[in-house]
């Protein structure tokens, strides 16, 4: 990838690996964040943000790592503005095919109270650390934080300083998501316009989304002249998250009447890293969120159906399948096969090696003795438990559970731990109040409960239900998810599943660890 594009050749930057990490709870492991990161290359995102080197030595190696299997995709590290950030940046980028640095500083009045700098001492900074940077890559990205409240003249002067030091990508934040569309194409078009160089560089967007304006914000940039956009899968973020990759990738290819733009994203793998990414994150995709909710392609309405049966162009502007949905959504049972399941897999988007088909196969024949019908959302459940990669130090046995009305709940629990199969028996305000004792019963924790979710993967009394738990521990968070027909079995399950990630970062005490070393603020 070059830093040159074409005037109707938008990059797409995905930072669902920086920024969107940053959401709280929405921390990945690892091996998460290569598989992410692999899913991103495959689908031709052009460059992914793959971490914050300096940030801990869990982030460092997985950028390195990242860096060295991209196959397409440009690696972007983040850096803030001083030699120490950049050359650990480099250190980690510099064995990609292609390799970014990205570095920032806030420039706002606020932002500039907090390395408590002047206008003169800030645009110093600005020349040497940008100089710096390209000595090391020539393709740096230059970051003015919280741009949009930033005075005019002295954004002017500074993306003039860091052009002239040598970046080859100026990315304008609204790092708090203030400006509105008519603002964010106008602040581009304007800077175009007045900055000298600025016709030799890209101009990127970074919008969060606090106002619900992230997209449009973005799309707007782009008719002003930006050439990149930098987003996140399903918008994850902090706070109310970022712009949308879906959003965006969709509406430049659905409505190339008004905006003549392509991307290099393929569509149709957009349903697949959407599940993925909700999996890992632990943020579940809203009903109604766009592109990639359960009811983006829904209609209920009578009138709605009628003309669904009569044109399926009058009620929709896309085809399911451009997205990667497929067309159909049941058909397996009992019966079916693992040749099936494969086929059926293959068709959602999952390709997955013999050991852990044979895994699923046998979680899908125990399902289906409880359900008539299993539906490809049921399927992509059993997948998403049967990769995930954290470790079985503690493994649910068997569960009972006795209810009554006016009195408390009875969970007795048998759990194998490292090994070694242990009983407890704990009441409760309810059967998952019950459970969770028992849990903390028999592996002792100082873990606090941060969020506990529930959400029916399809319809009926035989639905199976996703859970998603997180917890903190001493400034560790870790989510859990798991699915069953049984809603206290999948409630006991995730919060296994997240003391399980818990165990894994308190003992990685090596280059794996995934916890924070230093703070920072966001760029975005």
């Amino acid at each position: 990838m070059t830093d040159t594009v074409s005037k109707d050749r938008v990059l797409i930057f995905d930072t669902t690996l920086r920024d969107g990490e940053q959401s709280p709870g929405a921390t990945m492991t690892h091996e998460e964040k290569l598989e992410i990161a692999g899913l991103l290359d495959d689908m031709g995102v052009d460059i992914i943000e793959a971490g914050f080197p300096i940030a801990s030595e869990g982030d460092f190696r997985a950028v390195s790592e990242i860096a060295r299997q991209s196959r397409n995709s440009t690696i972007c590290g983040l850096a803030r503005a001083n030699l120490t950030d950049i050359d650990r940046c480099w250190e980690a980028v510099q064995h990609a095919k292609s390799p970014r640095i990205h570095t920032f500083i806030g420039t706002s009045p606020l932002h500039r109270a907090i390395p408590n700098l002047d206008m003169d001492q800030m645009a110093e900074r600005i020349h040497d650390t940008v100089t710096h940077a390209r000595n090391l890559c020539d393709n740096i990205q230059w970051s003015p934080m919280d741009a949009t409240r930033t005075e005019w003249d002295y954004l002017c002067r500074v993306v003039e300083i860091a052009i002239k030091a040598g970046a080859t990508t100026i990315n304008i934040p609204d790092t708090v998501g203030y400006t509105a569309p008519r603002e964010s194409a106008d602040l581009i078009r304007r800077l175009i316009e007045t900055v000298p160089g600025a016709d030799d560089i890209i101009f990127a967007t970074h919008c969060h989304n606090d106002l619900g304006m992230a997209t449009a914000n973005a799309l707007a940039a782009v008719e002003g002249g930006a050439r990149q956009i930098e987003c996140t899968i399903n918008g994850l973020g902090e706070r109310a998250g970022n712009t949308a990759l879906e959003e965006v990738v969709m509406a430049l290819k659905v409505r190339g009447d008004i905006m003549p733009y392509e991307t290099g994203v393929d569509s149709r793998k957009i349903m697949n890293i959407s599940r993925r990414v909700a999996t890992v994150s632990g943020f579940a995709v809203q009903f109604n969120k766009a592109i990639v909710g359960k009811n983006a392609f829904a209609h209920e309405s009578g009138i709605h159906q009628d003309g669904m049966l009569k044109n399926a162009e009058t009620f929709e502007i896309m085809r399911p399948e451009d997205v990667g949905l497929s067309e159909t959504n049941l058909v397996m049972g009992k019966h079916s096969g693992r040749a099936a399941l494969r086929a059926k897999l293959k068709d959602l988007g999952f390709e997955l090696g013999d050991n852990q088909l044979k895994d699923v196969f046998v979680r899908f024949k125990e399902l289906a003795d409880r359900k008539k019908e299993v539906y490809d959302e049921d399927l992509i459940a059993l997948v998403s438990a049967a990769t995930d990669p954290a470790a079985d130090h503690l493994q649910i046995v068997s569960l009972k559970v006795l209810c009554g009305t006016g009195g408390p709940a009875e969970a007795t629990l048998e759990m194998e731990i490292d090994g070694k199969d242990s009983i407890a028996t704990e009441h409760g305000d309810g059967p998952v109040d019950a459970a969770f004792k028992a849990i903390r019963v028999l592996h002792p924790n100082k873990a606090r409960l941060q969020l506990y979710q529930v959400h029916a993967v399809t319809e009926g009394t035989d639905a199976q239900a996703t859970v998603s738990v997180r917890l903190e521990e001493d400034g560790m968070i870790a989510t859990g998810q798991s699915a069953d027909t049984d809603t206290v079995v999948a409630s006991a399950k995730a919060y296994v599943n997240a003391l399980n990630r818990l165990v894994v970062r308190r003992n990685k005490t090596g280059p794996g660890a995934d916890t924070r070393e230093v703070s920072y603020k966001d760029v975005s």
